[in-house]
């Protein structure tokens, strides 16, 4: 019997009559998956919080003023009030996870202190909450056809503005989403 498939950096792509408001035209990083289920973040749908507003709930404050004006992500519907720090390997903080070689998801303040001083990780950004799924329901809702896969791209997720990666994830896996069908077949 064969272990089952981790998507662990991998992006699900929302299909395009997916029309969860959490998710419609949606890219999510999964950090987790298994057999207890999944836990991903949503990289680009902006929030209503800009990073200067974040840092000052944290007490913090940064000079660079192309930093404080990025919006903070709307990283799913679990939690909103927890932040979640992506960002490109390097630096050491308190609570890191490593996805992959290309990505960590940081969570503990030091990482918003050492970006607010312009000292903190290359290409970071903030999402707020997260999206989890229970066992077997993100397998489920692929089944259902609601979400394609795409091994992590890290210039998709760090070079693109947030507002381009869902168009471009398509791209990157060649097909036009103006001709996918909204039947799936199983065999």
């Amino acid at each position: 019997m064969s272990e089952p498939l981790s998507l662990t950096n991998h992006l699900l792509v929302a299909m395009p009559w997916l029309k969860d408001g959490h998710f419609a035209q949606s890219v999510t990083l999964i950090c987790e998956h298994g057999e207890q289920g999944a836990l991903g973040i949503v990289l680009n749908k902006p929030g209503t919080m800009l990073f200067a507003e974040v840092l000052e709930q944290m007490r913090l404050t940064t000079t660079d003023s192309e930093l404080a004006g990025r919006p903070a992500l709307r990283g799913g519907p679990v939690h909103p009030d927890r932040g979640f720090v992506v960002h490109r390997p390097g630096g050491t903080w308190d609570s890191t996870q490593r996805i992959s070689d290309q990505v960590q998801v940081t969570t503990s303040r030091d990482v918003l202190v050492a970006i607010a001083a312009g000292q903190g990780p290359t290409d970071a950004f903030i999402a707020l909450g997260y999206a989890g799924w229970e066992a077997g329901q993100l397998e489920k809702e692929l089944l259902d056809n609601a979400w394609m896969t795409l091994p992590m791209d890290e210039q998709l997720i760090y070079e693109l503005p947030h507002e381009q990666r869902w168009q471009a994830a398509w791209q990157r896996l060649g097909i036009d989403i103006a001709r996918l069908s909204g039947t799936a077949g199983h065999a």
